[in-house]
């Protein structure tokens, strides 16, 4: 039988960054080849899920944007980019040290034009429950939230609910349903994540990415 190949005194395990499939990828590959990291490896058109790249020693994992801190904060991977709606929405013990500043867009209630008063508890769609929960109760304001995974729009049309919580960029697919931006809630961007663990064992080789990735 072949004898495996021991792994070297000097070689490293690599650094392992989790990154979102989709846009953001392609707008951080150019920003990672200021630490050496070949753009092709990341922006390859197949469905390899895992991506190594020996010349910079980072690996990279491919996965659905709502993953990215879960394998951050359990140590599958040492660095993640996510959005800050994600975290957001759920209680992560991660270091976020970096604003990428790319992927902007608010955290908004929209409903329909001209909502008439309803002597009613205010009935709320959302995928965000957590942080619409949270702004409502900053206000005072008592509500009634409906788990909406997807087509939020749809709510107010159909009479599921008054009005929605959502993410809203260019506000185009509310003017198209009829609907319009109602209350700013907050401002959503893309950021990195770090693990805590990590971030200290493998400082020397952390900090050159994130130095990279900061944009100010």
């Amino acid at each position: 039988m072949p004898k495996r190949k021991k792994q070297s005194q000097g070689e490293r395990k690599p650094i392992v960054v989790a990154i979102p499939k989709g846009r953001v990828l392609r707008a951080i590959a150019e920003q990672l080849r200021r630490v050496g990291v070949n753009p092709d490896v990341l922006l390859a058109d197949d469905r390899t899920l895992v991506r190594d790249d020996p010349k910079s020693g980072l690996r990279f994992i491919l996965l659905k944007p709502d993953d990215v801190p879960t394998y951050v904060e359990y140590g599958a991977a040492d660095l993640g980019i996510v959005g800050r709606d994600v975290l957001l929405e759920r209680d992560y013990d991660l270091y976020a040290p970096i604003d990428l500043g790319i992927g902007r867009c608010r955290m908004m209630v929209a409903g329909p034009r001209d909502q008439s008063p309803l002597g009613r508890t205010l009935r709320v769609a959302t995928k965000f429950t957590n942080i619409a929960s949270r702004y409502y109760l900053s206000k005072g304001q008592q509500v009634d939230l409906v788990f909406v995974q997807s087509s939020v729009e749809l709510a107010p049309l159909t009479g599921l609910a008054d009005v929605i919580v959502d993410l809203v960029e260019s506000g185009e697919t509310l003017r198209q349903n009829n609907l319009e931006e109602l209350e700013f809630i907050c401002d959503i961007s893309s950021v990195v994540v770090a693990n805590r663990a990590s971030l200290k064992l493998h400082r020397d080789r952390i900090e050159p990415i994130l130095k990279a990735l900061d944009p100010s």
